[in-house]
């Protein structure tokens, strides 16, 4: 399962990329996603820098590790999900200039194995459709706080 949506935003690319990449601040954004924090020596977002993210649906928490693999500011942020050792995600943000300010598009792969969808399917929980909703929801979050942020400056 893959899926992407995209905005327009009416700020920087520059502005845009750095509220992206602030992990720790992600929960301002994300339905899903509460936080994270850096791993080992890693202190900002780096090719290979790792981090674990916090995230919350209902009543239910957990963490998962992540990995950068694409950082090319103020263009690309990409990483890879895993839950211990199974892969979960792979993430991506790609940001381009437009006349007004830039377009994000927003994906998402889902990697897990089918025992874990299976699973979900049982509970009633559609994870696609769950994230469809939640990249929509994060995209107009960005576009608030980044236009916010924008215009005060």
């Amino acid at each position: 399962m893959t899926y992407s949506d995209s905005i327009d935003i009416n700020a920087s690319p520059e502005v845009v990329f750095a509220t992206i990449a602030d992990l720790p601040a992600m929960g301002r954004l994300s339905p899903e996603n509460t936080g994270g924090q850096w791993l080992g020596t890693a202190t900002g977002p780096a090719i290979g820098a790792k981090f674990k993210g916090t995230n919350s649906r209902d009543r239910e928490k957990w963490s998962t590790n992540a990995r950068i693999t694409r950082y090319e500011p103020p263009t690309s942020f990409v990483f890879e999900v895993t839950f211990g050792p199974f892969r979960v995600a792979h993430w991506g943000y790609e940001i381009e200039s437009t006349l007004a300010g830039c377009r994000v598009v927003e994906s998402w792969k889902d990697r897990r194995n089918w025992l874990v969808r299976r699973s979900d399917k049982k509970k009633g929980f559609d994870r696609a459709e769950y994230t469809k909703e939640s990249i929509r929801t994060t995209l107009e979050r960005l576009k608030t706080t980044c236009e916010a942020a924008s215009a005060a400056s």
